[in-house]
């Protein structure tokens, strides 16, 4: 999976992070292509708690053990 990030939060305001089958994940600055649109989705981290929206999977709340603020909005895409 692909994620495109725009927002404030993460190391460069836009982003993309690809997850690889076996459990790794690469981080890229800016956008990478192809861009196959899956779903979009608003996530808001504040301290321990992430909320995400997501147009395709909904609402949903997270916790993770690092405290941070992130607000970003995002394309899943393969």
């Amino acid at each position: 999976m692909k994620y495109l990030e725009c927002g404030i939060g993460n190391r460069w305001l836009l982003r993309t992070e690809v997850e690889h089958k076996d459990g790794t994940e690469v981080e890229y600055r800016g956008w990478q292509g192809p861009i196959v649109c899956q779903s979009f989705y608003i996530r808001v981290w504040v301290g321990r708690a992430v909320y995400i929206i997501d147009l395709r999977e909904g609402f949903k709340k997270q916790s993770k053990k690092q405290r941070r603020f992130k607000c970003v909005v995002g394309i899943v895409s393969q």
